[in-house]
């Protein structure tokens, strides 16, 4: 009886380590075992969070950009993401010559080199920067699109740990990347 009751114990102990493992180590079993990795909003935001704020200097520095406050959601009837960012223009000699916001949606690419997570064909959904339009000729959706071609091309939206690349079997791979269900997806072949 005691030895049994000494199982039971071990087992259940077992059992509520393993519920409590992080997302991370859960992903990576999935991955060992399945056929993909997920990732949750908040994975992504507090990854994000972490990066910001980015200044982006455009035309040799004579007008720069700088994002902060990085917001972002995935809507459970799209396989896009939103992600959502307060704007800083300043012009040469003049800083903060205007604030404001905008919001772009977009799929996700999975980039080796960077191990990470990259927008894919960002879309700019909306741009309010009061006051920007006589700031620069092309005005500020051009400068928000250089600046975004800049970020998707160079910067993950989220970095994947390497430990859990390493804990992949060696027959799988990245196959692609997906938005599903409100969590990123890593489908692997």
């Amino acid at each position: 009886m005691r030895t049994r009751r000494r199982f039971l114990v071990a087992a259940l102990a077992g059992t509520a380590t393993l519920a409590l493992a992080g997302c991370e180590t859960l992903n990576t079993v999935t991955g060992l075992f399945g056929n993909q990795i997920n990732f949750t909003q908040p994975q992504l935001q507090r990854y994000l969070n972490q990066s910001f704020p980015r200044e982006f200097d455009k035309l040799g520095g004579l007008v720069s950009a700088t994002l902060t406050n990085p917001r972002l959601s995935m809507p459970s009837n799209d396989d896009r993401l939103r992600l959502d960012f307060d704007i800083g223009v300043s012009a040469l000699g003049a800083r903060d010559v205007s604030r404001g916001h905008f919001a772009l949606a977009s799929r996700l690419r999975y980039d080796p080199a960077t191990r990470g997570l990259h927008l894919d064909n960002p879309e700019i959904l909306s741009v309010d920067v009061p006051g920007s339009g006589s700031l620069m000729s092309g005005g500020t959706r051009q400068l928000v699109n250089t600046v975004l071609a800049e970020y998707a091309g160079s910067e993950p939206v989220y970095r994947i740990d390497s430990d859990i690349l390493q804990r992949l079997p060696a027959s799988k791979r990245i196959a692609g990347t997906q938005i599903e269900d409100g969590r990123v997806v890593i489908h692997l072949q």
